[in-house]
């Protein structure tokens, strides 16, 4: 139960993170969506940093892995949300933002996730 309530907590925090972020960076109803691209970008690099962080200090708890990497992370990006608003720019035919959020979103959140385990090398 206690593993449960630190992924909670922590996924409340990410999530209300995540919303401030999207409230504030996708207030324009056409384009591309950078309030959630920055999400997932940020959510990447973190969980690298995080779990790249654990891999190397093998003494750190299990705990702070459920709270930061799985709750916090796990709340904070968003992929539901991604495969939303990529409905949505294909519906209204933007082909050419769909095709850059989409290829942006995937190849910035893997280099971004390997950028951060490689800083904590």
């Amino acid at each position: 139960m206690k593993n449960f309530l630190l992924v909670f907590l922590g996924g409340g925090i990410g999530s209300g993170f995540r919303y401030l972020l999207s409230l504030y960076l996708n207030s324009h109803k056409t384009g591309i969506p950078y309030g959630t691209f920055l999400a997932n970008i940020i959510g990447s690099f973190l969980i690298g940093l995080i779990l790249g962080w654990v891999a190397k200090n093998t003494h750190i708890s299990h705990q702070y892995t459920l709270i930061l990497a799985v709750g916090f992370c796990g709340g904070f990006t968003t992929f539901s949300t991604f495969a939303y608003e990529n409905h949505v720019l294909l519906r209204s035919g933007d082909l050419f933002n769909f095709a850059l959020y989409t290829l942006g979103s995937l190849v910035v959140g893997f280099l971004a996730v390997f950028f951060g385990m490689f800083l904590v090398r």
